[in-house]
């Protein structure tokens, strides 16, 4: 983007609803109708695949599938997929946080119903459903087998299957694919009814002039179709378990590091490839979106890597990577790269330099901005043109409750920083607005004021993470007022 703008941080599944989760359906027009109303001109979303039993977005089962708990049931039964009105269930899903295993008991049912439908009227062969097979086959057939093969066969993960499968031996995969047909076409399904609704919202948005703002996770899970078709790519040993997995050393927000788990990419096979993988999922985030976040971007340059089996990330060793390779072929195809880098935390003057060959913004977050003096990086005046500036992302804490419980050194810094001792949210948001960062991006949490309840996700943890959802719109108009009146005085 060269122009400067803002925008609001908020994940689909945050959306209100009736169904327990937000979907791609009407609450996501109507949050389109109040980011165009009140001044943005982006919408930011976490990645959008299905996700394992942390409902993480960043540890899902495919890099290219859709979640199926996004779809919106209501559109299903517009288009004659189910043939009754949807019922919420008696007892009632609770309005600001997911329930993940009860959402998913209630919509199971509908969706399946749906889908013999859909087989009933023959929507296989519909020239839409053609076309999508036709366009996304090369990625499809693999998960929709992968989704069928961990449903019916029991074992921690795909490397426990037999050793015909686990190899991926044609003989073996067309066995299965007739075995599990029904489950293997079901998913197709759902990647359409997703792709479908997904684009239809996608160009609702950019109609309104918001652009869509994706993220992309630099790791994928070791269970997960992508490993299992592309085992040829990863760090992987004779028995197919990772030699070491991703991480982060210690940092800000652990002691420890961060121990993240995933399969580490081979450098040297991607590169024999000619980054075949990566370059598709590139180019698949770039259609699905306007713009796109890499997530960990550090790991482009060099990867901190954690012998398997560790409980902490804190030993490991830095490797190095060239994503200057996958950046140069992609720039060679299509001239301007719409990347953002995500280059928080501990960030070499190699991981700059290679940010800054491609032209990509980094990235700032104002509550990393006061654990040191004025020439903290996180400060707004030391901003460049080229960054996203955040009051907070989806790992932070809410700006409002950051403030209650600032200490010591870092409190006083903020009072001197702002002249102020009645520091709120809002000041908080004035500041980055007012940067010379040319893009702007507020959770929609800060813009709201809200405490530590609305948190997202807090790093190192695996409980109750990924589950607040607004529970109404009926905040958002003063809020929306408000944030239109500053994104007016900053120019954005």
């Amino acid at each position: 983007m060269t122009n400067r703008a803002s925008g609001i941080l908020l994940h689909p599944t945050s959306l209100p609803g009736k169904y327990g989760i937000g979907s791609l359906g009407e609450e996501a027009y109507h949050f389109i109708d109040w980011l165009a109303g009140s001044g943005q001109k982006i919408w930011q979303i976490l990645p959008l695949g299905p996700t394992d039993f942390s409902h993480s977005p960043y540890q899902c089962y495919s890099a290219f599938a859709g979640n199926s708990d996004l779809i919106d049931l209501d559109e299903l039964v517009k288009i004659g997929l189910i043939d009754h009105e949807i019922k919420p269930p008696s007892k009632a899903f609770p309005p600001e946080s997911v329930d993940y295993f009860h959402v998913r008991k209630f919509r199971e049912p509908y969706l399946q119903k749906a889908f013999i439908r859909f087989r009933e009227v023959g929507g296989f062969g519909w020239d839409d459903y053609l076309r999508f097979w036709q366009e996304n086959s090369w990625w499809l057939e693999a998960w929709s087998l992968f989704y069928a093969c961990r449903k019916n066969l029991k074992g921690k993960d795909w490397s426990y299957w037999e050793e015909s499968l686990v190899r991926h031996r044609q003989d073996s995969l067309h066995l299965h694919s007739r075995i599990y047909r029904e489950d293997i076409e079901y998913q197709r399904f759902l990647q359409f009814i997703f792709l479908k609704q997904w684009f239809s919202l996608k160009r609702y948005a950019n109609r309104r002039d918001i652009k869509i703002f994706g993220d992309i996770p630099l790791y994928v899970s070791f269970d997960s179709a992508d490993v299992w078709a592309n085992q040829e790519i990863f760090m992987l040993d004779k028995s197919r378990k990772p030699v070491m997995v991703g991480g982060v050393p210690p940092d800000y927000f652990s002691e420890t590091g961060q121990l993240w788990g995933n399969p580490l990419f081979d450098w040297k096979k991607l590169q024999h490839r000619n980054y075949d993988w990566w370059i598709a999922r590139l180019h698949f985030n770039l259609n699905l979106f306007d713009l796109v976040r890499i997530d960990h971007f550090r790991g482009f340059e060099s990867f901190w890597a954690i012998p398997f089996g560790e409980k902490t990330a804190v030993k490991g060793e830095w490797m190095k990577a060239n994503g200057d390779g996958i950046l140069r072929l992609l720039q060679s195809q299509i001239g301007h790269l719409p990347i953002i880098a995500e280059d928080l935390g501990t960030i070499t003057p190699e991981v700059q330099h290679l940010r800054k060959k491609y032209h990509l913004p980094g990235m700032k977050v104002l509550q990393f901005a006061f654990a040191s003096d004025a020439a903290n990086e996180h400060l707004p005046h030391n901003y460049d043109l080229d960054f996203a500036a955040y009051t907070g992302t989806h790992d932070n804490d809410t700006t409002s409750n950051w403030l209650t419980k600032l200490k010591g050194e870092e409190r006083e810094n903020l009072r001197h920083y702002f002249g102020a001792t009645g520091i709120d949210h809002w000041k908080m948001i004035r500041a980055v607005l007012g940067s010379v960062a040319q893009m702007t991006i507020i959770p929609l949490q800060d813009v709201l004021g809200l405490d530590a309840s609305a948190r997202m996700n807090t790093p190192g943890t695996i409980e109750n993470n990924w589950r607040w959802r607004l529970s109404d719109t009926i905040d958002l108009k003063e809020s929306g007022e408000k944030l239109k009146a500053l994104t007016a005085l900053y120019n954005r």
